[in-house]
C-alpha cells in the first residue's frame, strides 16, 4: 500500500494519460465483442462528441489542477480534514476512507445536485441525451458541469483532508470506474447484482441513464454503491427494459451534433416524465 501512495503522489502526466486513453480503447474493444445492446449507429460518428467533449473536460481539470495540489498541501500540512481528525489507523484503512469520502463529495453529492437544482439539471442534460451509451459516454459533459465537478472535488479535498496521493489515486479510480459502468457491455446479471452491493456496476448505473422519472434520479454513485444504498437513491429495473436519453428532448440528431450539445444548458427547461411502471 506504502508504494501505492508513493506512485500516486508523483505519478506522471503520461501515465495519466494513459489510464485515460488506454481504459477507453480497452472497454471499446470488450464493448464492441460482447455488447450489451446491438446498437444501429456508426461507433466512430457517435463517439465524436463524446470525445470533444472528453478533451473539454481533459483541458478544464489540467488548467486548475493546482488548485487541486495547494489544497492537498495546505490540508496535509495544517492536519485539516475528516481523515485527520480521526484516531491512527493502518494506511490501508486511511486510503480506503479517503478515497471513499472524496467520491461521496466529488461524484455523489455532485451528481445529486446537479439533478435537483434545474440550472444545472440543463447542464447536466449532456450527459443524459445520448442515446447510445457507451464507454464514450463516460466523460460527455459540457464544459461548464465540468466546473462544476472540479470544485466539488475541490471542496471534498478539503473537508475530507486527502492528501495529493489520494486525490490523484481517486482520479483515476473514478476514471476507469465511469468507463467501465457506462460500457456497453453484457456482463451475467448475477455478477453484476453481486458487484453492486460494494460497486457502482453497468446495470446499475445505466438505470440512471433510462429516460424516464424516477430512474434518472437514482443510482448517482461513481464508484461506490453505499451512498445510493445508504442514502435511499438507489433503484433497480430489468435491463431489457431500458430506453436511453431524456423523453423530453427526444431530438437524436440534434442530441449527437457538438454545436447543438453546448447551447442545450441554455434551453428551456423540462421536467422528464414519470414513469408508470416502477419496479421494486
Amino acid at each position: 500500500m506504502e508504494n501505492l501512495i508513493n506512485y500516486f503522489e508523483t505519478i506522471p502526466s503520461e501515465h495519466r494519460s494513459l489510464i485515460l486513453v488506454g481504459g477507453l480503447a480497452l472497454f471499446w474493444i470488450i464493448e464492441s465483442g460482447v455488447p450489451l445492446f446491438k446498437f444501429k449507429y456508426n461507433k466512430w460518428q457517435h463517439a465524436l462528441p463524446n470525445l470533444f467533449f472528453t478533451l473539454t473536460t481533459v483541458v478544464i481539470n489540467f488548467a486548475l489542477a493546482f488548485l487541486l495540489y495547494e489544497t492537498s498541501k495546505w490540508v496535509e500540512a495544517n492536519n485539516f480534514g475528516i481523515i485527520n481528525w480521526l484516531p491512527d489507523m493502518p494506511l490501508w484503512l486511511y486510503a480506503l476512507l479517503g478515497v471513499l469520502l472524496l467520491d461521496f463529495f466529488g461524484a455523489y453529492l455532485a451528481h445529486f445536485v446537479e439533478h435537483k437544482l434545474k440550472p444545472l439539471w440543463m447542464v447536466h442534460l449532456v450527459h443524459h441525451t445520448d442515446h447510445n451509451v457507451d464507454t464514450t459516454t463516460a466523460n460527455r459533459h459540457h464544459p461548464i458541469e465540468s466546473l462544476i465537478r472540479f470544485f466539488f472535488t475541490l471542496f471534498g479535498v478539503f473537508i475530507v483532508g486527502t492528501p495529493i496521493a489520494l486525490v490523484f489515486l481517486y482520479q483515476s479510480l473514478s476514471l476507469v470506474f465511469s468507463q467501465f459502468t457506462h460500457a456497453n457491455l453484457k456482463m451475467s446479471k448475477r455478477l453484476d447484482k453481486a458487484l453492486s452491493y460494494i460497486v457502482v456496476s453497468p446495470d446499475m448505473h445505466k438505470i440512471h441513464h433510462h429516460y424516464r422519472l424516477p430512474y434518472t434520479d437514482s443510482n448517482y454513485g461513481n464508484i461506490f454503491s453505499v451512498w445510493d444504498r445508504l442514502l435511499g437513491t438507489y433503484m433497480y429495473m430489468e435491463r431489457e427494459k431500458l430506453v436511453y436519453g431524456v423523453d423530453v428532448f427526444p431530438d437524436k440528431k440534434k442530441n449527437g451534433h457538438i454545436g447543438e450539445l453546448l447551447k442545450q444548458p441554455f434551453q428551456k427547461y423540462e421536467k422528464p416524465t414519470l414513469s408508470a411502471d416502477v419496479e421494486e
